[in-house]
Formats: structure tokens, sequence, C-alpha cells
């Protein structure tokens, strides 16, 4: 009986022992294929937002775009509502440009057809801070950038087409908007930059007009006066010529700047540079509606309407580009337009749902602006 004591005392134990065990590894994970992601820092109120999701490898099903991000549940937007926590501002207006602030919660985001400017963060109301005057039939407001000092001015620039022409406008805290450059041809398309290289402002224009002494069809390049920049071709405001149909610029931390470009028969992306333009670094024949352009940690992203999503290409020497290009978000957000980086490398977007335009499904809560970490592949280089 005390030797069958003693072993039925053992099995007790040896089962404690086994249930401890088994409870300690409980949190372990198991031995399959999973997908880890490094957590994002400083990433404010979206909680460490998703990455873009990468594309399957060439040959397999899907290859080359990617799904619509997955959401924790069948939330859809109700009103001004959006449940998606990448989602930063809604029932706007079609966004045709972004300038992301220092602080890189909020930026400034202009609405095209109603020449408004407004500053937008998660979680709080938009907030109007000027309204530019603007003609919407003939393009409305087509672009926004900080003042390359705007640190220590605040002051915003603005690019709109108006009754008689296309102009640069500046935006100081608490005034109307004041004129900079005016007289510029009223023409399809505008976008604004600043050279990384100098800092002055870059205007792209449209009309493809060749003549030299027009500002139509052109990049120009300013000072913050309107003045011309100290060594453009001829002395004018002309920097670059051969544009059609400007829809974005962006530049890159090598001192590139680049201006997507809706040309005839073709969608291009040009590297800018003094005189005539160079030979496109990448076109699309099929036309998927290039808009606004950003880089973010050496990834050229550029937003497309037509076929809703963005297309990425990793710039390498003189204007080529490096790996594979990637078509991702398809169909995510319906018709992407404009495109910014925000100082902490994540990517801002930007709709046009509500245009119209071809492909068009605006949502409940649309037009919005969303932030999101920017994509890591890129692109081979063709013309």
């Amino acid at each position: 009986m005390g030797h069958g004591r003693v072993v039925g005392g053992l099995r007790a134990l040896l089962l404690v022992v086994l249930l401890a065990f088994v409870t300690g590894c409980a949190d372990f994970p198991d031995d399959g294929q999973r997908t880890w992601q490094d957590q994002v820092e400083n990433s404010g109120e979206l909680g460490g937002p998703p990455s873009v999701q990468q594309p399957p490898p060439p040959g397999s099903p899907g290859g080359g775009q990617s799904p619509p991000p997955q959401s924790s549940g069948p939330q859809q937007p109700a009103g001004c509502v959006d449940p998606d926590p990448q989602v930063v501002a809604t029932c706007l207006s079609p966004v045709s440009a972004i300038a992301v602030l220092p602080d890189a919660t909020s930026a400034l985001v202009a609405e095209r057809d109603t020449g408004r400017v407004l500053r937008v963060q998660r979680g709080t109301a938009p907030q109007v801070i000027a309204t530019v005057p603007v003609d919407a039939a003939a393009g409305g407001l087509t672009g926004l950038v900080l003042s390359p000092s705007y640190a220590e001015d605040e002051l915003v620039y603005a690019l709109a087409s108006t009754g008689s022409d296309q102009r640069v406008v500046r935006i100081s805290p608490g005034e109307a908007p004041k004129p900079v450059l005016t007289g510029i041809p009223r023409g399809p398309g505008g976008a604004l930059g600043v050279d990384p290289a100098s800092g002055y402002l870059l205007v792209a224009t449209g009309g493809a007009n060749a003549d030299p002494a027009s500002l139509a069809g052109k990049v120009l390049r300013i000072d913050t006066l309107g003045r011309p920049a100290p060594g453009n071709p001829g002395g004018t405001a002309v920097y670059a010529s051969g544009l059609t149909d400007p829809q974005g610029m962006c530049a890159g931390p090598d001192g590139s700047a680049w201006v997507t470009d809706r040309a005839a028969g073709r969608d291009v992306l040009h590297r800018v540079a003094p005189g005539t333009l160079p030979a496109p670094a990448w076109t699309w024949p099929d036309r998927p509606g290039v808009a606004g352009c950003s880089v973010n940690a050496g990834v050229l992203v550029v937003a497309l309407t037509g076929t809703k999503s963005i297309f990425a290409l990793r710039p390498g020497e003189n204007g080529t580009f490096t790996g594979d290009p990637q078509t991702l978000l398809v169909d995510a957000y319906g018709r992407l337009s404009a495109a910014a980086p925000g100082p902490d490398g994540l990517l801002w977007l930007g709709t046009t749902n509500k245009d119209g335009g071809a492909g068009a499904t605006p949502k409940a809560s649309d037009d919005r602006v969303i932030r999101i970490q920017p994509p890591t592949g890129g692109g081979a280089s063709r013309a």
C-alpha cells in the first residue's frame, strides 16, 4: 500500500508538471509560416498603419497587383465616418494636392473645384485655411506646396486657374491669397514643386506650346516673389520645355525633380532638367491616368486615377530605375490623385472619386485623404 501511494503521488506530480509546461508554452508561435512586420514608431493616432501589401512573385496568381487592404471587419463608411484607420479626412471635394506639415500628423489639402485649402488631421474636423478664387471649369486649384522656409514664415504657395489666367499665389496665415506670378496661359493640368537643389519654386504648366517666350507647356523656376530664378536658361522664368498636361511634381533626396504628364497618346514621367525635357524616364502606353507623385525612402510613387492604384518605381542612376515595377492599392480607395511624402516617411494620398471621371464610384465618405506606409519596390527602366 505504501508503495502504491508513492507511485500515485509521483504520477500526480508528473501531471501537474506537464500541465504547467503546456500552459507556459501556450503563447509560443506554432511551426507554421508567418509574416512579421517591424513596429512603426511615432505613427501618431494611426497606431502603426500597415504597410502597403506587396504583390506576389511574377508568374504567380495576381502577380504585379495587390488586393485592397484587409479590414478587421465588415464595417463600411457611414456618412463622414470612415472606420479605416488609414483614412485621415473624409467628405472632401476632389483632392488635387497635399502638403504635409512638419508635425507629420497633419497636412494642407487642396480641393480642385472649390479652391479651398484645408488643414486635415485624423480625429479632427477639416479646417479651412484659405479659399483661392478659381475657375473650376479651367482646372481649378491644382498645386500646393509649403514655403521652402515654412518653419519661419508659415507661407504656402498654390497654383490656380482663374477666369483669365493660371497663376501662383501666396497664402499667409489669416490673409487673403496674394498673386505671385500671373499671366500664365490657361491650359490643361498644372502642378507645383520645390527644386530640391536650390529651394526655388517649380511650376509645371500645360498647353504643349513650343514658343520659348510662352509660359505654357513649361517647367518654370521662380523665387518666392515670382522672379526668374538665377541660372534659368535665357534668364526668363522658363526652366524646361515640353509638357502637355502635367499632373504632379515631386523631388528625390538626391536632388532630382520629376514631373508626370499626360502627353499625346501616352502617359509619361520626366526627370526635370534645364532646357528641353529629356526623353521620358517611364512611359505608360495604356494611359492609366498619371497624377501626383512622391518620393519616399528611395521609391517613386505615382498616383493613378484611371486604374485606381499607385505605381512604384525605384530610381537608379541618371534617370533610370532598378528592380521590378509594382502596381499597388488596386481599387482600394478609388481614383488616387494627390501624393506627398511626410517627414516621418509615410505616404499621403488623396482621391478624386466625386469628379465623375471614368471609373469614379464615390463612397459615402469620399473624397478622402489617406496616410500609409510607402511601398518598398521599384521598376526597371523603360521608355
